[in-house]
């Protein structure tokens, strides 16, 4: 386990900024940064990072946490593996801590298919480049296919020897599991024999978007008979091949910087433009396009350009993703490689700047692409042309962001030109495809909320009457409370006390009522007690998630005072004037005063309940107190009396 004294240090040095910049394109909106939520699929910005609080929240999709939670929830990583990524890149020198054999077991659990596919890495590249089968038969293809040595070790490139066991019994001989070499895909069993699966194979290695080896592809050297030619890892726990684009790690900085990415099919279409200095380009793996990735794509860029074998079969694996990346608001165009070239083969045929002039010249707009298509395969068959008009329509109604109707208006004219109809008629079945799917989400999002209401009254207390609908309020106080104690707890109160021993007296006879927020509240207690000096930062660092997602909850609302304030309210001075005893105080007195009301309201009932007179005499005496209480705090507020 990593020693607290690591944690901090890791912690100390953090920049939430530059970590969630790695995978979130980020702009600068007056304190905070704004992106696009990558935990959800929105067109309009909603995640939102605090650079001052350390912590992240998606208003859209309720996503929240800092920069440890952000790795854990992006990157699929453990607790360990998130502060092991920070530890590497802030330089940490990491220092464990003693665990018990159930935990080490756990962490290596982990661990084992990243340290697998490293080691499996290193030794196939070593077969490639050391071994005289390896320069034989794959070194002597590879060149043969114009790669360079320097771009095979940038890619990581490797063999497999055609011995049936040489990476299984190196795999076993280091020690590694079985049960997880089968997982890796590495290896297989035969008749109860493990053996390697990718003999006699070129190995290429499947990075993530921060350099971990994820997996690997494994092509057949020369033509393929009955065997497949390319076998790949199989889904596990780190492989999912929906969500990975091939080349993303060795593109991302380029795709960033022109604005642009280049997807083609196969691992050395990838290959062979990054050697050729197009190094924007990534691939899909042969599969269809998925939103997942998709998404990667959008981290760095609006602008998608697919390039594609000119054949039927690469033209319809083209069009396949066009639905979804609108969805996503990418502008998509398509270049058809002519003839029975690739990408790979027709940049080695024409040169680096032969093929980016050829790209920039051949680009088609995806949309008019696939009407073209569906009306020549339609012909003058009524039907299928009428179904080619709905599926355009439906198509077109994916363009759904507010700043992108003018495109969509042009595309409408453009489509209703090319199927002869009438614009006005086209443009209402467009609208109708669109009502038809918001009304669907709102169904959706109405069962969801629906259910959401439902498990939130479990933990609600129940039975208030019409006349205490103020009182639904109570959670905002109360989040509102532990906001000032969290930011301004350590501050003195006075000359005597400190902001969070007033509060702690203020409100030792009232409760709160969210279970969530008092057990960050007698956390804070207790850590202050105890000597300890606890801020939103040290608990947002926290051990329990619980009190990790309370912080980020009680401490990030998505508005902020603009920066011009205090240009506009002359003599004002609202920003950067100290506020924070009032701010404590107004806290303190509206938290105060809905807990009153609520009191009120559960002392009245027991009046009208109870038969006994010396039991009224005394809920009399109670509620004259509360009404004392609730005079004295209003006239702090300045505030009508509530009735």
């Amino acid at each position: 386990m990593i020693s607290p004294q690591t944690i901090q240090q890791i912690t100390s040095r953090l920049d939430i900024i530059d970590v969630v910049g790695e995978f979130v394109k980020l702009k600068k909106r007056g304190a905070n940064y704004l992106g696009l939520c990558p935990f959800h699929n929105e067109k309009t910005p909603s995640f939102t990072v605090s650079p001052s609080k350390e912590i992240y929240k998606c208003f859209g999709c309720g996503k929240s946490g800092n920069t440890i939670t952000f790795l854990m929830e992006h990157e699929k990583y453990s607790y360990a593996e998130a502060l092991r990524w920070l530890a590497h890149r802030y330089n940490v020198e990491i220092e464990e801590t003693e665990v018990t054999d159930e935990v080490k077991q756990q962490q290596q659990v982990a661990d084992s298919l990243y340290i697998i596919n490293n080691f499996a890495q290193k030794f196939f590249t070593e077969q490639l480049f050391l071994s005289n089968e390896g320069q034989a038969n794959a070194m002597s293809y590879l060149e043969e296919r114009g790669f360079t040595e320097d771009i095979i070790r940038k890619f990581q490139l490797g063999y497999d020897p055609q011995e049936k066991n040489a990476f299984t019994t190196a795999a076993l001989n280091n020690q590694f599991s079985g049960d997880l070499l089968l997982k890796t895909g590495l290896v297989v069993n035969r008749n109860d024999e493990l053996m390697d699966n990718y003999r006699g194979r070129i190995i290429f290695p499947v990075h993530n978007n921060t350099g971990k080896i994820l997996g690997f592809g494994a092509r057949i050297i020369g033509k393929a008979d009955k065997a497949p030619k390319y076998i790949n890892t199989p889904e596990n726990e780190i492989y999912s091949k929906s969500k990975i684009l091939y080349g993303s790690y060795f593109a991302r900085q380029s795709i960033d910087k022109q604005d642009e990415c280049l997807l083609v099919e196969g691992y050395t279409d990838v290959i062979s433009l990054h050697q050729a200095g197009i190094e924007n380009a990534v691939a899909s793996g042969g599969t269809s396009l998925t939103t997942d990735q998709l998404r990667i794509i959008k981290k760095y860029t609006n602008n998608l350009t697919i390039i594609y074998d000119g054949d039927e079969a690469g033209i319809k694996a083209a069009l396949r993703g066009l639905d979804m990346a609108l969805e996503e608001s990418l502008n998509v165009k398509l270049v058809l490689i002519p003839g029975n070239e690739d990408p790979d083969s027709y940049v080695q045929k024409l040169g680096a700047n032969g093929f980016r002039e050829f790209v920039a010249g051949n680009k088609k707009d995806f949309i008019l692409f696939q009407l073209e298509v569906m009306l020549k395969e339609a012909g003058d068959d009524v039907n299928k042309k009428n179904d080619t008009v709905n599926k355009i329509a439906e198509t077109l109604s994916r363009i759904s962001r507010a700043e992108d109707f003018t495109k969509q208006q042009e595309y409408i004219k453009q489509c209703a030109s090319l199927l002869r109809i009438d614009e006005t008629g086209f443009t209402t079945l467009v609208n109708k495809y669109k009502r038809d799917r918001v009304n669907q989400e709102e169904k959706r999002t109405a069962f969801e909320d629906a259910k959401n209401l439902q498990q939130n009254s479990e933990n609600t207390v129940q039975n208030f009457d019409d006349t205490d609908l103020l009182l639904q309020q109570d959670e905002l106080q109360e989040r509102n409370l532990l906001r000032v104690l969290l930011e301004y707890g350590l501050n003195s109160w006075d000359e005597e006390r400190t902001i969070a021993q007033y509060i702690f007296n203020e409100i030792e006879q009232f409760y709160f009522d969210n279970s969530e927020l008092r057990y960050l509240y007698e956390t804070y207690k207790t850590q202050y007690q105890q000597g300890f000096e606890p801020t939103a930062k040290t608990l947002l660092y926290h051990e329990d998630d619980r009190i990790r997602n309370m912080v980020v909850t009680a401490t990030f609302f998505p508005f902020e005072l603009s920066q011009r304030w205090d240009e506009v309210m002359e003599n004002m001075n609202i920003l950067n004037k100290d506020n924070s005893l009032q701010d404590v105080l107004m806290s303190l007195n509206y938290f105060k005063l809905h807990k009153i009301k609520k009191m009120f309201g559960e002392n009245q009932r027991d009046i009208e309940q109870s038969k006994d007179i010396d039991e009224q005499m005394r809920l009399v005496k109670i509620h004259k107190e509360l009404k004392e209480m609730e005079v004295k705090i209003t006239q702090q507020l300045g505030t009508v009396i509530l009735k």
